[in-house]
C-alpha cells in the first residue's frame, strides 16, 4: 500500500512522545518567562520569543500525537499547521503566528516589539495549556 504524501510528512507518536513533546513545550514556556522575568531592564524579547515559538512547536507536536497518533516532521511549517488544524483550528492559527515570527526573532537583526512579544506568549500559552488537558 503506498502511503499518501501528507502521512509521508508525519512520525507515529504514542503516549512517551506526547508526554516527551509536552514536557520539552512546558520548559520552553518556562524559561520564555524567567527571562523576562530576570531580565532587570535587559530586552530579552528576541529571546524569549524565540522560546515561545519552539513552546508552540512541542505542544503542537504534543497536541496531535493525542489527538491522531502522530505529530509533523521535516522543515516545512504549512504542513505543522495542517496537521494542527485537522485537530483545532484555533490552535493551528496560534501555531502559525508563533512560526512566523521564527525568522525575525532568532535571526533578524532588528529588535521584536512588546506587542509582537505579547502575542508571542499568548499564543505558546494557550497551546501548552490546549496540550496539558
Amino acid at each position: 500500500m503506498t502511503r499518501r504524501s501528507s502521512d509521508s510528512r508525519t512520525v507515529p507518536a504514542d503516549k512517551a512522545v506526547q508526554g516527551g513533546r509536552l514536557a520539552k513545550a512546558k520548559q520552553f514556556l518556562q524559561v520564555a518567562e524567567d527571562a523576562q522575568d530576570l531580565s532587570d531592564g535587559t530586552d530579552v524579547a528576541d529571546a524569549a520569543v524565540t522560546l515561545y515559538v519552539h513552546a508552540g512547536i512541542a505542544a503542537a507536536d504534543a497536541i496531535c500525537a493525542r489527538a491522531l497518533g502522530r505529530h509533523a516532521k521535516g522543515q516545512d511549517h504549512q504542513d505543522a499547521i495542517a496537521l494542527l488544524a485537522t485537530v483545532d483550528r484555533s490552535a493551528a492559527n496560534a501555531l502559525s503566528t508563533l512560526l512566523a515570527m521564527k525568522t525575525r526573532a532568532g535571526y533578524g537583526h532588528d529588535p521584536i516589539s512588546g506587542t509582537t512579544l505579547t502575542r508571542a506568549q499568548r499564543a505558546a500559552r494557550s497551546l501548552v495549556a490546549l496540550a496539558s488537558m
